[in-house]
This record gives structure tokens, sequence and C-alpha cells, in this order.
């Protein structure tokens, strides 16, 4: 630890009337000072404001006035997805300053340094490499700390994503767009390569960041399971899957929580049109968020169970439907969905609709009944994704009608098919562990020890519960 730098950190902190919230009160935000939370009901969740720091966690109602009791959750119903089984979505878009979950990672990566010292704000700076929402959040978080940040993603990505860093970024330079689209990770890291010959520059990397794994199975693995009781009450549910995308694989961190805490299987999702889990496939794909052709450093593979792609034209398609007058009306009046429940439906952006088509797979291939239950969440909201949804209406070929909404629903959700979807025996876990030797050790550097001890899962908990240990360590930081 470097006593100097911390001292130094708390110091300016206190100036800006930063307190640092513990991991505790992000698990349990109603144990959060009073002071505080009666602060919070008077405060826009999107200022540049300490405050705002008290809700990084999945507890913000829909209006944004206060806390939930348990978060917010939607339970689909069967006449939607053609399953007896439970399918409980998570609502991501409640988080402040960004509308996505990435603020509670950006968060957890970046505490420890400033605990540790390892992190000089009078010299360093913040580089959040990213294919979407991290590095929003890295560069929100960075702005309410006020220390200095970069951000990097493919120039690919969505337009919203773009408009709000122009908006957030100290410099227009600090924006840095690399070749490509959700697939292109390589190019990032190479960026991020370039960058790290300057010292001043601290590479946050998500996709190789143990702390944002630690963050997510201490954070959203608890949270998940408050919800999920909030459910079950006193009937005799049982959660049977934990589904989440791949991305960087810190959401999915949760299902290691889940698993200890509740037996359930982790099913990991992919695209269909880059199946790197599924058949070591590479291509291009539009389901923004979850960057891949390649293994994440902090996917913890040999814990998790089934591996299960979706295509984007689905996400695309069902994204125009559930974003679309027509698509509402035809939801409503052919589908009879309840309109409560249909306004909802922009809470699902890319990846969460494809977690809940991979939940509606799973829940076929398993035969779940009504007792049956699976967890997923929706990182991001479909207001990230307006610009393409203007794209995908432009390249709907033929008339888009009640008709169209019909046969889009009939096609990825009503029969969808069980294909492009694995159970991992061990040999398959291993095999997509050697997998990411090639990103890791060949290309990135990471020694072959350091690559191979993540086979251990003594490892993973080690990571857990360093990041649960942090409590005592933020109080002495936050009373300096």
């Amino acid at each position: 630890m470097n006593e100097t730098v911390v001292n130094k950190t708390s110091e300016y902190f206190k100036k800006k009337g930063i307190i640092l919230p513990k991991i505790s009160e992000l698990c349990n935000p109603h144990s959060i000072d009073k002071k505080i939370t009666t602060k919070l009901k008077g405060l826009n969740k999107d200022f540049i404001d300490p405050l705002n720091l008290f809700r990084v966690h999945w507890f913000n109602n829909r209006n944004h006035t206060d806390f939930s009791k348990v978060p917010e959750y939607i339970v689909l119903p069967d006449e939607f997805t053609g399953v007896d089984a439970k399918i409980i979505v998570h609502i991501g878009r409640l988080f402040p300053l960004i509308t996505a979950h990435k603020v509670l990672a950006a968060y957890g990566c970046l505490l420890p340094r400033i605990l540790n010292g390892d992190f000089d704000y009078s010299k360093h700076k913040a580089v959040w490499p990213s294919t979407g929402n991290y590095c929003r959040g890295g560069v929100a978080i960075s702005r309410i700390l006020g220390l200095k940040s970069v951000a990097i993603l493919p120039e690919g990505m969505s337009k919203e994503r773009f408009d709000w860093l122009e908006k957030w970024v100290e410099d227009p330079k600090d924006i840095i767009k690399t070749p490509g689209t959700e697939s292109n990770v390589k190019e990032i890291y190479d960026a991020c390569n370039e960058l790290k010959k300057d010292q001043k520059n601290d590479i946050i990397n998500q996709f190789s960041e143990y702390y944002n794994y630690a963050i997510h199975r201490a954070v959203t693995g608890p949270s998940f399971e408050k919800s999920f009781l909030d459910v079950k009450k006193d009937t005799n549910l049982k959660p049977r899957f934990y589904v989440s995308a791949s991305g960087s694989s810190g959401t999915l961190a949760a299902g290691d929580y889940l698993k200890e805490s509740l037996g359930t299987l982790t099913a990991v999702v992919e695209a269909l049109e880059c199946p790197t889990l599924l058949k070591n496939g590479y291509g291009e794909h539009n389901i923004q968020g979850i960057g891949d052709k390649h293994v994440p450093l902090i996917h913890n593979i040999m814990n998790t169970d089934f591996v299960v792609d979706i295509s984007d034209k689905a996400t695309d398609n069902l994204n125009l439907v559930f974003n679309s007058q027509i698509g509402k009306e035809y939801l409503i009046k052919k589908l009879g969905l309840e309109s409560s429940l249909v306004d909802k439906f922009p809470e699902f952006g890319f990846s969460s609709i494809a977690n809940i088509l991979a939940s509606i797979k799973l829940a076929k291939y398993n035969n779940l009944g009504k007792e049956d239950a699976i967890i997923t969440v929706a990182t991001d909201g479909a207001d990230l994704y307006l610009s393409e949804l203007e794209k995908t209406k432009k390249n709907f070929k033929g008339t888009f009608d009640i008709t169209a909404c019909e046969k889009i629903y009939k096609k990825y959700v009503t029969e969808i098919d069980l294909d492009n979807m694995i159970k991992l025996s061990n040999n398959d876990k291993e095999r997509i562990f050697n997998l990411g030797y090639y990103t890791w050790v060949e290309q990135q550097g990471v020694s072959l020890n350091d690559f191979e001890k993540r086979k251990d899962q003594k490892f993973w908990l080690e990571h857990f519960n360093h990041m649960i240990s942090l409590d005592k360590r933020i109080e002495e930081f936050n009373n300096l």
C-alpha cells in the first residue's frame, strides 16, 4: 500500500465531498446512512454528484425516488415465453448515470486501486477499454471522483454510446475509436498496449480485471438471490439456471454466487454469428455489448454448465417488435399481453433479448415446469439502440405490419429451435478454457502459471473473499 497516495487521495476526495460506498451497502442499500438517502431523493440520478455513487446497485426503483425492497425485476408470463418455467429478468437500465449496470463494474475495478494507492489522481489517467457500456461506466465514475479518464470502444458501436461519451469526456481526444464492431476485441487490446507505453495510463481492462469478476459475485449475485426469494415466497419454486451473455464475463460471476447459494447451473449466451465458445468460431454480429471472438480471462469456464447461441437476426427483429407502435399493438391485441408488461419491454436491450431467448431455449431443452425458475438479466435498455432500430426498419424486407410482427414472434419465440446449444462436459470446458491460451498467453503476455491456476475454484473464491473484505478499508479511507 502506498500510504502517501492514499492519504493524498482521501484529502482530495474530502474536498469534493466524496464518500466511497461499502460493498455491503451496495448489496443492501437500505443500510446506507439516512442522511445520504434523504439527499438522494432530491438529486437527479444522472448528475455528476458523488452522492450518486450510492445508487450504483440493483435496488433503484423505477422513478429513482427511493430504493426498492428487492431489485426490480419482471417475471415473464408463459403467454409470452411459451414455457411453463418462470423467467425472472433483472433490470439494469435503472442504474444511474449511464442507464446500464456497468457503472458497478467500473466502481469495483477502480475501488481497490484507490484503497491501495495504486492510482494517483495527480498523475494517472484511467483507461476504460470496452465494447459498449463499460467505458461509459468508467468515464462516469471517473468524472464523479475527479479523475482523468479515456474511453476505448469500436467505431461501429451504437450512436447513442458515442453521443453520451461526447457529453461526458473532458476532451474529445479521450474517446478512442478502434476498427470494427462488436467482435473486434483484439483491436481494442492493441490500442491498450500502445497506451500502456505511457506509465501514466492505467489500463483497467474489464476482460482481464478480476475485480470485475469479484464485484459481480459479491454484489450482483446476492442481489439476484433476494429477488428470486421474493418471487418464490411460500411456493415450491426451484431456481434452475442463471443465464447471462458472455461479454467480459463479469456479470456471469453472479452465477458462481447463485450456484453456491441456490444450486443453480450457469448458462453463457453468445451470438450465433460468432460461435466462439460453441464451435471455436468467429464472425461479426450486432448483439452489442457481448464482445467475443475470444475467451475473457475472467470467465470461470470450469464452473460454466451450458453454452447457448442466439442469432442477431432474432434480437434485431424482436427489438423492432418491442419498440414500435405496430409491434405493441400485436403484443397486446393479438398475443393478449397486458399493456403494463408491454410498456416495460423497452427495458430490454439487445443482449437482454438474447438472454431471454436463451432462457426460453433452456426451459424447453430441459423440460422445465411451473415450479422451475430461470434467473437472468437485462443489462441495458432499448434507449441505447434507437439508431439501430432505425437501421432494422430500413433493412426490413416487405411491409412491417401486424402480420410481420406475428411472423417475427412465431419464428424467434414460439418456434425457437433447440439447435446451437450445448451442455458442457468436462472435455468441453477444457476445450473452451484452452482456447483462451491463444489470446492471453500468446498475445497478451499472461504467464502460463497465472493462466492455468484459473482452473481451481479456490482461485475465484479468493477474489470474491477479497472484495467483500474491503469494507473495513473503505471505512478507514473515508475517515482519514
